[in-house]
């Protein structure tokens, strides 16, 4: 006849067994900081043929970053390639209507006529940005859309998307789908 504590000592050590057995395979937690992360889309920008608009253009990408959380615009480093080409010309501000994905083109051309005319170089530079990320424009419309573009008048300044304006990008980029999402690719010029 077995001895009891035999039976009881070999309960115990397949239960270790299965427990360690069980741990070394179990998938870690998810860790939601890491989720998220990865499910922002990142399109880069390449602003080296836009001289006299780096001030504004960093000021509009920065009010992008801090106003939408699906997508962020960061500077292409010298010699990549980059989703958005911006430029300075001397017309009207122009831009490729989005939104852009990842691998794909957009481009902004940042008119100068604007500027003469009496135009906020920050909020042309947010607003043609908007653009790309796949904002018509929203003409005639207060100073409190960006989108309103030149038809909110020379005296508003303001560079930061409304409600309205970053849920529709949040939306264009949600859960990284924007690779999903085809661009519209007209090209929206902003004169008046």
């Amino acid at each position: 006849m077995l001895d009891p504590r035999w039976f009881k000592a070999a309960g115990v050590a397949v239960a270790l067994t299965l427990a360690s057995a069980t741990a070394a395979h179990a998938a870690p937690a998810p860790d939601p900081a890491a989720e998220s992360t990865a499910a922002v889309v990142t399109l880069r920008y390449d602003d080296s043929r836009a001289g006299g608009w780096e001030a504004a253009i960093a000021a509009g990408v920065a009010s992008w970053n801090a106003n939408v959380g699906n997508v962020k615009l960061v500077e292409a480093a010298p010699g990549t390639r980059a989703e958005i080409q911006i430029v300075a010309t001397s017309g009207w501000p122009q831009a490729t209507l989005g939104p852009v994905r990842p691998g794909g083109q957009a481009r902004v051309e940042l008119g100068s006529q604007a500027v003469a005319e009496g135009h906020d170089k920050t909020r042309i530079a947010a607003h043609e940005l908007g653009h790309s990320l796949g904002l018509p424009d929203t003409k005639p419309g207060p100073c409190s859309q960006l989108m309103s573009g030149s038809s909110a008048g020379t005296s508003c300044t303001n560079a930061v998307p409304d409600a309205a304006e970053r849920s529709r990008v949040e939306s264009a980029y949600a859960g990284g789908l924007a690779t999903r999402t085809p661009a519209d690719g007209r090209i929206l010029v902003d004169a008046p």
